[in-house]
C-alpha cells in the first residue's frame, strides 16, 4: 500500500500566535482511531504516514475513481471551540499540512462549540460545468498591477447570502491550487496551473469585475464562476514550494499590463475554451516548460512577468539572496524581523551576529524559521523566505500594537450605554472599531474597519459580518446585544489566547514582551509622521528619535518604533458628547472620577459638550 503523509498546524491571528497543547485526533475514513497527537510550541504535530492509493492514478485522467483516500481530524484545546475537519484527501508521497484556526471561546461561554469543514474531491474530479466570464480592462487606465494582501474570497456563488473570507494572497493560492489539481502532477504542470490561479485572480482585482457590480469582495469560490477555495482545508507541500516561489509573477500578453483573463476548466469530463488541467499533465511529461504550456492554450505573445507592487508588506524583496557573508540594511532589517517573531516562535534562535552582518547565528534563525513556517530550510533569505519573513513579522506586530492601543483607549470591560448606527461618530465608534479589529483577527468572516470614528460603509460590513459570525440578527446596529456580545468575544481573546492578556478588558499593560519597562511598540501607519505619533503617545518627538536611534524624522510603513513612556502620565483625549458623565467616562475607561478631575483640574462634576478632557489609562 502506499503512503502519504498529514501534519497539522493550530495558529491564530494570520499565524502571529502559535497554539501548542492542542489535542488532535487523526480518524479513518470509518472513524477509526489512527493517532492521538498533541502541538508543539510552534502549534505544530509531527508528520504521520498514512495508508493512500498508489499516485499514478491521480495521474490518470482515466482512472474514473478518486486517487486518494481521506481522513478525518478533530482539534481541540481548552479555551477554544472544537474543529473537525472531514473527507482530508492525503497522496502517495505528498504531505498535506491541515491548519487548525481555532476560535477562542467567548467570556462566560460554558462549553466549546463545534465548526466543521468538509474538504472534499478537488474540481479536476467534479464534472459540473465551468462558465467563467472575463473581461478586459478600460485600456486607457494605466495602473499598477499590485498583489492584493489579503484577497477578499466571497464564500458562495455571486450574490448568494454568504460570507466572505480574507487571507494572504499566498496562502489564497495555495487553497486554490490545492482544490483545483492533484499535487502529485509534474511540476511544469503544477508551475502552468498555478500561473493560471494567479493570474485570473489577479485578473478579477484589476478589472473590478465584482467590485465594479456593487459586491464587497474580489472572487468567489463558485467554480462555476471563478475557482475552488475551500476555507480552512490542507495544503500540500509539492504546491506550497511552487507558489511561494512564484506568487507575485502574472501572465500577460506582450505590450499589455493587465492580467490575461486565464479560464480554465479540466478537460475531459468539462472542455472550455481555455486551459486543459489534465492537457497540461501531457504537455509536462512530454518536455514541455510552463511557458510552452500556457503559450499552447493562449495566445503565443503571453508572457510571465512579476507584479510591480505587493500590498501591506513593510519592505519589498531585495532582488539578490541574502546568506552567510552577506551586509547591509537589508540583513539587518531580516534580523530585526527574526528578533521580533522570535518572542512568539521562541523556538528560533537568539540571533548574536552584530546589526547588518550575516553570520552563523543569522543562518540558524532563518533556517529555524524556513522549518517552522515549510520552505526550503537552507539558511538563505530569497524571495519566498523574504516575504514570508515579512509576513509574520507584520502579523505579530500588528497585534503587539492592538494591545498597546486597547490600553490607550481604556476599553475596560463594561460597554458603551449608546446605540450605534451608520453615520454615528465620535468615541464610542473609536472603541467599536478597535473591538472589531482585534476580533478580525480571529474571526476569518469578520473585516477590520477603519479607526477614523466615523461609522461608515466599511464598519457597517464589519458589524454586519461580526453579527452573523455570533448569530445574532445581521442589522447593522450596535445595540445592547451587539455591545455585549462584542465585550464577551473580545474579552475571551485576552482570556484564553496566549499571550494576548493585555487584549482582555486593557489590563495587560503598555509593556511588550521583551521591551523596556514604560516602553511599548507602535507599527507606523500611512499618514504617520513622529510629530503626530509623539502626540498620541504623549512624548516628544526627540524622546522618540533618541530610542530609536533616529536621524532622520523619515519613516516607513510598517516600521516598528520603541516608544517612551509618557512624559506628562499616560492619558487619552476624550471629547465630552450629550448625556457624558464624569461616573459614566471613569467606568468606561477603569479609572475614578477624582483621577479624572485631578488630570484636567476640575473643581466640581459638571461637564460641557465639546469640552476636551485627559482621561487617565493604567
Amino acid at each position: 500500500m502506499a503512503i502519504g503523509y498529514l501534519r497539522i498546524q493550530a495558529r491564530t491571528a494570520h499565524d502571529a500566535v502559535p497554539l501548542g497543547g492542542v489535542h488532535v485526533k487523526i480518524l479513518g475514513e470509518q472513524g477509526e482511531s489512527l493517532y492521538d497527537l498533541v502541538t508543539d510550541e510552534n502549534g505544530e504535530t509531527r508528520q504521520v504516514p498514512l495508508e493512500t492509493l498508489d499516485k499514478s492514478f491521480s495521474q490518470n485522467q482515466y482512472y474514473s475513481g478518486l486517487p486518494y483516500k481521506s481522513y478525518n481530524v478533530i482539534g481541540q484545546k481548552e479555551g477554544f471551540d472544537m474543529i473537525y475537519v472531514t473527507q482530508i484527501p492525503i497522496y502517495e508521497g505528498e504531505t498535506a499540512v491541515q491548519p487548525l484556526m481555532l476560535v477562542p471561546m467567548e467570556q462566560r461561554q460554558t462549553r466549546p462549540r463545534q465548526s466543521r469543514i468538509f474538504v472534499g474531491k478537488p474540481a479536476v474530479a467534479m464534472q459540473e460545468p465551468r462558465s467563467q466570464e472575463g473581461g478586459e480592462a478600460d485600456p486607457r487606465i494605466l495602473r499598477q498591477v499590485v498583489i492584493p494582501n489579503p484577497i477578499t474570497v466571497h464564500l458562495g456563488a455571486p450574490g448568494s447570502y454568504a460570507s466572505n473570507v480574507q487571507v494572504s494572497f499566498p496562502d489564497y493560492v495555495k487553497n486554490v491550487a490545492s482544490s483545483e489539481i492533484y499535487p502529485t502532477w509534474p511540476e511544469a504542470s503544477l508551475r502552468a496551473n498555478i500561473y493560471a490561479i494567479i493570474t485570473f485572480a489577479l485578473n478579477r482585482i484589476y478589472t473590478e469585475w465584482y467590485r465594479s457590480k456593487g459586491y464587497d469582495y474580489d472572487i468567489t469560490n463558485s467554480t462555476a464562476y471563478d475557482q475552488n477555495f475551500v476555507y480552512g482545508r490542507p495544503i500540500y507541500d509539492s504546491i506550497s514550494r511552487v507558489t511561494d516561489d512564484i506568487f507575485n509573477e502574472y501572465v500577460r500578453r506582450q505590450g499589455q499590463n493587465v492580467p490575461y483573463f486565464t479560464s480554465f476548466c479540466n478537460g475531459s469530463t468539462v472542455t472550455c475554451q481555455g486551459m486543459s488541467q489534465w492537457g497540461t499533465v501531457t504537455l509536462a511529461e512530454n518536455g514541455y516548460t510552463p511557458l510552452q504550456i500556457l503559450r499552447n492554450y493562449y495566445p503565443n505573445d503571453v508572457e510571465i512577468v512579476e507584479a510591480q507592487a505587493i500590498a501591506n508588506v513593510p519592505s519589498s524583496y531585495p532582488g539578490t539572496a541574502l546568506r552567510v557573508g552577506s551586509t547591509g540594511l537589508d540583513v539587518q532589517t531580516i534580523q530585526t524581523y527574526l528578533n521580533r517573531i522570535r518572542r512568539n516562535y521562541p523556538a528560533i534562535p537568539a540571533i548574536t551576529d552584530p546589526e547588518g552582518t550575516f553570520g552563523d547565528s543569522t543562518k540558524a534563525a532563518v533556517t529555524k524559521f524556513q522549518s517552522i513556517f515549510g520552505l526550503a530550510a537552507d539558511g538563505i533569505v530569497g524571495k519566498s523566505t523574504w516575504y514570508k519573513i515579512s509576513a509574520i513579522y507584520t502579523a505579530v506586530a500588528r497585534l503587539a500594537e492592538l494591545n498597546g492601543e486597547g490600553v490607550s483607549l481604556g476599553i475596560g470591560t463594561v460597554p458603551p450605554a449608546v446605540v450605534l448606527r451608520q453615520g454615528s461618530r465620535g468615541q464610542d465608534v473609536i472603541t467599536l472599531q478597535y473591538l472589531l479589529d482585534v476580533i478580525s483577527e480571529y474571526y476569518p468572516t469578520v473585516p477590520a474597519p477603519a479607526q477614523d470614528g466615523i461609522f461608515g460603509g466599511g464598519t457597517l460590513q464589519a458589524v454586519t459580518a461580526f453579527q452573523q459570525a455570533v448569530r445574532l440578527a445581521p442589522d447593522g446596529i450596535v445595540g445592547p446585544a451587539t455591545w455585549k456580545k462584542l465585550y464577551e468575544v473580545y474579552l475571551g481573546i485576552g482570556t484564553n489566547v496566549p499571550g494576548q492578556g493585555g487584549s482582555g478588558g486593557g489590563t495587560g499593560g503598555t509593556q511588550q514582551p521583551g521591551t523596556e519597562s514604560g516602553v511599548r511598540e507602535y507599527v507606523v501607519k500611512a499618514g504617520d509622521s513622529l510629530w503626530l505619533i509623539a502626540q498620541r503617545f504623549g512624548t516628544t518627538v526627540e524622546a522618540i528619535r533618541q530610542l530609536n536611534g533616529l536621524t532622520t524624522n523619515l519613516l516607513n510603513v510598517g516600521q516598528v518604533l520603541k516608544i517612551p513612556a509618557s512624559q506628562s502620565g499616560s492619558y487619552v483625549e476624550y471629547t465630552v458628547q450629550a448625556g457624558d458623565t464624569l461616573w459614566l467616562l471613569s467606568r468606561r475607561y477603569d479609572t475614578t472620577v477624582d483621577a479624572i478631575k485631578k488630570l484636567n483640574g476640575l473643581s466640581s462634576d459638571r461637564l460641557d459638550i465639546g469640552q476636551v478632557l485627559k482621561i487617565p489609562v493604567r
